[in-house]
């Protein structure tokens, strides 16, 4: 077994809630092979680019900037994919994190549009890395977003014939409140649009297939090496408590896990925590939740997530707090909003219950920054990482090697500091979102 972090440092979200070294007991951790350990890092080494988080942001990045022919290093406090990369509800989905026409609100339309195209480069990114390197990840087509009410189902019906006629998105099939009732037998949805281009796959299978690929492509990765500070230079460093990293380059992918090792990013991304459970399995019982297998989210502010596993497991994803600690007690967290949407299985057993920490932005946009000008950092996928983050790498790569104009585009999102500063943002966060959730309770 790992050993607890030393008392001071329980604060920090990489140690409030895990044992150092060990995954959480998911059903994602128990139907993976886990990855033998990487060395922690010891001594003083140099390379090209340092790379601070190990998972689907610096893993990417790693892959592409190897196969680039520079040599890379990536960092990891606890091990490959143990942050929100190992943990999240693997639903890799079209689009921004923001629908099309409010980019083009309050971006324009040149880049709004740029973006559109740069988010269905993120999915066929990932499809194209999980077939290049035969990545076993469980992928399969298809998200569903239902409402619960004529209004919302009529807003997601006109978003979809806007995607159609803006972009020729022809990805998106209309649901009645009929198809979505055999789709998905709850009573509480109306309706939907279902996206074919979608996907959904095994996380923490994919972000170790990821690792492998850049191991392949000849980049180094270290554990259990938290970076303990920053010394911006001519020559950076990435100093952890048993060596150092000199680099031209250095990239952060920490996302929720970054703590204060960077303020200007620390000032722009909230660690939120999510939860979620996996039910014993469902055998025949499975098609009356799901009639196919795809994944499904919803349209609450606080959003349900759920689809079923490869052995026929409910995997439900619901709940949020934004303190240190995760709940004393993760599975009646998650199985009240679960019985909400599937009361049918309330005698269910529930075999796992894990949480984990995702970033998030004031716009629910992701922040990507350049603290100098060798010094990037991507983060605050706000709940649509798998894609974005994965594709956050590639365009980190081409930012490095001189293609500028992905990242730009990217960069070019006004993402607001929270209020508050480090001591009261978190407050102020709580108050805000009780509020959207006090709104989802009562339906307006």
């Amino acid at each position: 077994m790992g050993k607890r972090a030393p008392s001071t440092e329980r604060m920090n979200l990489l140690y409030s809630n895990d044992t150092q070294g060990n995954y959480p007991e998911s059903w994602y951790s128990a139907t993976t092979q886990h990855l033998n350990a990487f060395p922690s890092l010891k001594g003083s080494k140099k390379y090209d680019i340092c790379i601070i988080g190990a998972g689907y942001t610096g893993l990417s990045a790693a892959l592409h900037l190897s196969k680039l022919g520079y040599s890379v290093a990536v960092l990891d406090a606890h091990r490959v994919g143990f942050g929100a990369s190992g943990r999240n509800g693997g639903q890799l989905g079209t689009g921004q994190r923001l629908n099309q026409d409010e980019l083009i609100r309050q971006l324009g339309e040149s880049n709004a549009d740029k973006m559109w195209h740069l988010a269905n480069d993120a999915v066929n990114t990932v499809k194209e890395i999980i077939r290049t390197y035969k990545i076993d990840c469980h992928i399969s087509p298809g998200i569903a977003t239902l409402g619960f009410n004529s209004k919302e189902v009529r807003e997601l019906h006109q978003y979809a014939e806007y995607l159609q006629k803006r972009y020729n998105y022809k990805g998106l099939e209309l649901l009645s409140h009929e198809a979505c009732n055999a789709l998905c037998h709850s009573k509480k949805y109306t309706g939907g649009i279902l996206d074919m281009n979608a996907a959904h796959l095994h996380p923490l299978r994919f972000v170790f297939g990821l690792a492998q690929a850049a191991i392949k492509a000849g980049a180094h990765i270290f554990e259990q090496s938290e970076v303990l500070k920053l010394v911006p230079g001519n020559v950076n460093k990435a100093i952890t408590k048993a060596g150092e990293i000199q680099s031209e380059f250095i990239v952060l992918g920490c996302n929720g896990y970054l703590g204060n090792l960077e303020p200007k990013v620390a000032a722009k991304v909230m660690p939120i925590n999510n939860f979620i459970i996996a039910t014993e399995p469902l055998v025949d019982r499975a098609k009356s939740i799901l009639t196919k297998d795809i994944a499904v989210a919803d349209t609450k502010f606080v959003v349900n997530y759920f689809r079923l596993s490869k052995d026929n497991r409910l995997l439900f994803g619901g709940g949020e707090n934004y303190s240190y600690k995760f709940p004393k007690n993760i599975t009646s967290t998650v199985l009240k909003p679960m019985l909400e949407i599937f009361p049918q299985l309330s005698d269910i057993k529930i075999d796992y219950a894990w949480g984990g920490t995702l970033g998030i932005t004031r716009q629910r946009m992701p922040y990507f920054g350049r603290i100098t000008e060798k010094i990037l950092s991507v983060s605050g996928y706000s709940g649509h990482g798998i894609g974005t983050a994965t594709h956050a790498g590639k365009l980190i790569s081409m930012a490095i090697n001189g293609q500028q104009d992905g990242f730009n585009t990217m960069a070019s999102i006004p993402i607001k500091s929270f209020p508050g500063g480090a001591r009261y943002k978190s407050p102020l966060l709580i108050l805000a979102m009780s509020w959207y959730a006090l709104r989802d309770k009562l339906g307006i």
